[in-house]
């Protein structure tokens, strides 16, 4: 008898992250319908995309970070649309209204959505790059990797450099079985704590929560993208001479100020601004802010 109950209850544990992914909802075309945006077909599957601002004007496509979709540059977007740019955001793959896309989130998965993404909606050269947190290494990454195709890039609180990690994720990221269990099963929860509570990201943020797939997506990211060094990368566009901007919370948890001195020591030609109240949310809180800065330096 006993045994019998060991055994039942080493079957609940085990099937607790099956049980809560099973409640979790896909993306229904019902929702993509009724959308700003549009989703469009690229080579591994359904990418949502939105165009913001005028319809003409220099693009910048802006790439999110790990934990939040695109909404997160709405804001700035009616911004630098006031500006006279055209702003393309897309949800990765594993986010928002996007599909959910087997295979390791790693580099080459990252840059070859946008470099389908920019083929598909016919963005050749002279694109300018805006990363946001992980996004921000996706940018970064694919600069250096055709860098004759940027016209130059705009990094928010990047990826790739320092970055704090909670022991809960690092121990998810670092061990395999276990960590895919702990993270399926407990992952929500952790994310959920740091859902900033009645600011204007934190019903999206929630909602990512509920998504079959969502979990997936960013253990994924942070064991075969985010723990790599974009050190490579950030020396070769300085040396390349492209164009780096990049502008920093001053309180920011996530991604630490010590990581403008690394990317100052890797690019000497990189141009740095602190906007010393804001933390990890520059893109919705520090709109204002950000495209400040991007005025003074178009």
């Amino acid at each position: 008898m006993i045994w019998l109950l060991v055994l039942v209850a080493i079957a609940a544990v085990a099937i607790l992250p099956i049980y809560q992914e099973a409640r979790r909802s896909p993306v229904t075309e019902s929702e993509r319908a009724t959308a700003p945006g549009e989703c469009v077909t690229l080579t591994q599957g359904q990418t949502y995309i939105r165009w913001h601002g005028p319809v003409r004007g220099p693009v910048i496509v802006a790439i999110h970070g790990l934990t939040t979709p695109s909404a997160v540059f709405d804001d700035l977007a009616g911004f630098l649309g006031k500006l006279g740019y055209r702003v393309l955001t897309y949800d990765l793959y594993g986010r928002g209204l996007s599909d959910r896309v087997p295979g390791p989130q790693n580099a080459a998965f990252f840059l070859r959505q946008l470099d389908d993404l920019l083929a598909d909606q016919g963005l050749r050269e002279d694109v300018i790059l805006m990363g946001y947190s992980m996004g921000g290494a996706i940018a970064t990454a694919f600069a250096a990797a055709q860098p004759h195709r940027v016209e130059r890039v705009i990094l928010l609180a990047p990826a790739g450099l320092a970055l704090n990690e909670t022991q809960f994720w690092q121990f998810a990221r670092r061990t395999p079985v276990l960590g895919d269990w702990l993270a399926h099963s407990f992952g929500a929860s952790h994310l959920a704590a740091e859902v900033a509570i009645g600011q204007p990201m934190e019903k999206v943020q929630r909602q990512e929560l509920t998504r079959r797939g969502y979990l997936s997506a960013v253990l994924s990211s942070r064991r075969h993208f985010l723990s790599a060094s974009q050190e490579p990368a950030h020396r070769f566009l300085g040396k390349e001479n492209v164009p780096v901007a990049a502008i920093w919370g001053g309180q920011d948890s996530v991604i630490p100020l010590r990581a403008l001195g690394d990317l100052a020591q890797w690019n000497r030609n990189a141009v740095h601004e602190v906007v010393a109240d804001a933390d990890h949310s520059l893109p919705w809180r520090n709109a204002a802010a950000v495209t400040e800065f991007l005025r003074s330096r178009p």
